[in-house]
């Protein structure tokens, strides 16, 4: 018996799907469990692509000093003034979730502000369909979006090869919750 369980209730992520629908944006105030702060050497045209291109809102602001970016809950973004930034892309990544319904927007609204930002989307054997995004401060954003799944596809062989039973098709998760 597995030591994973079902939790997708906890999660904003919508239940995969051609229809699925994304959460609202979340503008509630939390104890953040996790976020990314990025430093920028241009806060303002940072600001605006995380806005139009990723889809972000601003939170809030401190002038001068932060600006606090979220998409979904639990998808938060700290940017922060400073110097300098690497002149290319680190090879770590940040991954935030979206639907296949975004996908598309996604890449041309990136692609309007910087035509050679986007790498993607592409298909992945765990079930996803990913995008990478290179933003003004050079990071490197993967947006990743859950596809149907098919308990017959090789993608279903993929994740029950290492151990991942898809909710709903196990119903070994009582007493975990």
């Amino acid at each position: 018996m597995s030591d994973n369980f079902n939790a997708f209730d906890i999660s904003p992520v919508p239940t995969p799907g051609p229809d699925a629908v994304p959460p609202a944006p979340f503008r509630g105030i939390y104890g953040m469990p996790a976020f990314a702060t990025i430093p920028t050497n241009d806060l303002a045209a940072s600001v605006d692509f995380w806005i139009r291109g990723l889809g972000f809102f601003e939170l809030f602001g401190v002038p001068g000093r932060l600006v606090h970016l979220r998409r979904w809950a639990f998808q938060d973004v700290l940017l922060v003034p400073q110097g300098s930034v690497p002149e290319q892309a680190p090879a770590m990544s940040f991954s935030f979730a979206c639907v296949l319904s975004q996908v598309d927007s996604l890449v041309e609204a990136c692609r309007a502000l910087r035509p050679d930002s986007v790498d993607g989307p592409r298909d992945t054997p765990w079930n996803t369909r990913d995008t990478t995004v290179i933003t003004p401060e050079n990071a490197r954003i993967v947006f990743t979006a859950a596809k149907p799944f098919d308990p017959a596809s090789q993608a279903a062989r993929n994740l029950e090869a290492i151990g991942i039973t898809p909710p709903g098709v196990a119903d070994d998760d009582k007493g975990h919750a």
